[in-house]
């Protein structure tokens, strides 16, 4: 264990989403100085700490603003995200960053038609999708697999993680010999509060067009 706290900070750093910063009382593991610093313009200078857990260490994973223009942050330390194995909220695991208290999600049943082209040619089309909106984010549009063309879909590799929705697996789409990489995603075992999208799939509307009741949606 690295760190346990009640106390947790939420900074943004970014207009996107916000960063933990814990109380340095409540970190467990040895903060070795590596004599770095990193200026910012806002929080003031960092000093990079290595983060030492007996035979384990994470190199350059631990900063601390004992000089912060914010007085919150002088004895707060911040911890790289991916240097860790794992975060958690209470007993569950929390992927990619913290979660935003102030983005919620909503998921709505549908039965607006939704059409999907990508390159004029169309692949995918449903009368049943479930609308996800998200503060800040574009609408998706969720739909049943078997609503998309199979002899378009090709296998992807790929996962990535949402701190709100959990981890969503990849198809890529080829039309007409040209290659769409990670165009289509899916939650297969979605997070509980985002349940009901388990198992659909969603375009995404920035790189393929998507009609709604006859009406382009825009790209964004």
């Amino acid at each position: 264990m690295v760190a346990d706290t009640i106390r947790p900070l939420l900074v943004w750093e970014s207009p996107n989403y916000p960063a933990y910063y814990l109380p340095r009382a409540d970190v467990a593991a040895k903060l070795v100085p590596t004599g770095r610093v990193e200026p910012s313009p806002s929080r003031g200078d960092a000093h990079v700490h290595d983060v030492v857990v007996g035979d384990a260490t994470a190199a350059g994973a631990a900063r601390l603003y004992p000089e912060s223009p914010f007085e919150e942050l002088r004895d707060a330390v911040r911890i790289t995200w991916g240097a860790m194995d794992e975060w958690f909220e209470e007993d569950e695991p929390v992927y990619t960053h913290p979660r935003d208290p102030y983005t919620r999600v909503d998921i709505l049943r549908s039965s607006r038609h939704v059409r999907v082209e990508v390159d004029g040619v169309t692949v995918a089309e449903t009368r049943q999708p479930s609308l996800l909106f998200e503060t800040h984010l574009p609408v998706r549009y969720y739909m049943p697999i078997t609503d998309i063309r199979p002899d378009v879909l090709r296998r992807s590799d790929s996962v990535t993680h949402c701190p709100y929705k959990g981890a969503a697996t990849y198809w890529s789409v080829e039309v007409n010999g040209v290659l769409h990489e990670d165009l289509i995603w899916c939650y297969r075992s979605p997070l509980p509060e985002s349940q009901k999208i388990a198992g659909l799939a969603c375009f995404y509307t920035e790189r393929a067009d998507v009609y709604v009741d006859g009406v382009l949606q825009g790209r964004s």
